[in-house]
């Protein structure tokens, strides 16, 4: 019964341990336990913690899994589940208001880059008794502190920038001591979505360059971003970092940098200009797709080679078209993930791809 010893991996692993711990001080957190991927990292963050008649409140946008989770698992088990605009504060607090037991949100989202003021989320949530539980993968421990702003607990998948060379699945929970102990204790213990110690082990390995990765892959992005913002085939460019982002003082105040991840759209005008390039559609993204060299397409993130993907044909392909089109997920939007490339290589594949639209 000692949860200090090490009797059997689904429960606690030495090299797993090791890498929780890395971990935990990276983020500054009390407690961390390490799962087999990131999406087990959410499902047992909500439901260690939920129960049947209980209320969640989420932001709409959010990756095609956790959607699946928040819209359809869990009413599945008769917890009672509201979506919101997560930018509309005042949504969350009709929401929230009385008795939510618990709040999810990613900030920045997948794939549109909204911005969640999770210091302020985190306050309501609180006033109304329940806990607020942010998806930290965009940002990385190193960008955003979502439990310095207040949150009560971070989830990464750890298989996008801590590992960064799409080797390994694994995701992570970090929250205080109690909560990893007393609530998600015995259902992690009994389901078992635990880490394996070697994917653990490369887990360790990535964090020695997490860092210098991270730096890189930030710059490298938000270069790209400035030269998709001023190209005619490009007809809006989502990018934390940049000022025509529609929340950047919020992401200035949260955020160290503007993260790895740009999203695109392709051709169509841009607001208030008709010389754009041609209509966007579905076709000219994958046009523009299959014409790139030295970008690869792949849904994975944070790696250290470039990535691209067509969200509404891959990730978010189980939404219908109004509700992509509510979170600004259109046949158009491209997501590319900055690699370790020369940022001048990559500036020429993505106009020589562009040149095809």
């Amino acid at each position: 019964q000692d949860g200090s010893r090490y009797v059997y991996s689904r429960y606690r692993n030495p090299t797993v341990t090791m890498f929780e711990e890395r971990l935990r001080l990276i983020e500054g957190a009390e407690a961390c336990r390490a799962t087999a991927s990131g999406m087990a990292a959410v499902f047992a963050a909500l439901l260690c913690k939920l129960r049947a008649g209980q209320r969640v409140v989420a932001s709409r946008a959010l990756f095609g899994s956790c959607h699946y989770i928040v819209a359809e698992l869990l009413p599945r088990w008769g917890i009672e589940t509201v979506q919101v605009d997560g930018r509309d504060l005042s949504a969350w607090e009709t929401a929230l208001a009385p008795g939510a037991a618990l709040a999810f949100c990613e900030s920045p989202s997948n794939p549109a880059m909204e911005i969640i003021d999770i210091a302020e989320v985190a306050r309501l949530t609180h006033r109304a008794g329940g806990i607020l539980v942010v998806d930290n993968v965009f940002a990385t421990p190193l960008l955003q502190k979502p439990l310095a702003l207040g949150a009560d607990v971070v989830v990464y998948s750890a298989t996008k920038h801590i590992d960064g060379q799409g080797r390994a699945l694994g995701g992570a929970i970090l929250a205080s001591e109690k909560y990893i102990k007393d609530d998600l204790g015995l259902f992690y213990r009994h389901t078992g979505p635990s880490l394996s110690p070697f994917n653990a082990w490369l887990l360790l390995k990535g964090l020695e360059t997490l860092e210098l990765r991270v730096e890189r892959q930030c710059r490298t992005a938000e270069a790209i971003a400035r030269f998709l913002e001023s190209h005619p085939k490009v007809s809006r460019v989502i990018y934390p970092g940049l000022p025509s982002h529609p929340q950047y003082e919020l992401a200035r105040q949260q955020m160290s940098a503007g993260g790895t991840v740009v999203c695109f759209d392709i051709g169509g005008d841009k607001p208030g200009d008709k010389a754009g390039g041609k209509a966007g559609d579905k076709e000219a993204c994958f046009r523009f797709l299959d014409a790139l060299k030295l970008v690869d397409i792949s849904n994975n993130l944070g790696d250290s080679k470039s990535l691209v993907t067509h969200p509404a044909t891959t990730t978010h392909s189980r939404l219908k078209p109004e509700e992509r089109a509510a979170l600004g997920i259109g046949d158009a939007l491209v997501r590319l993930s900055a690699g370790l490339e020369g940022e001048a290589d990559l500036l020429a594949d993505l106009e020589r791809a562009l040149q095809q639209v």
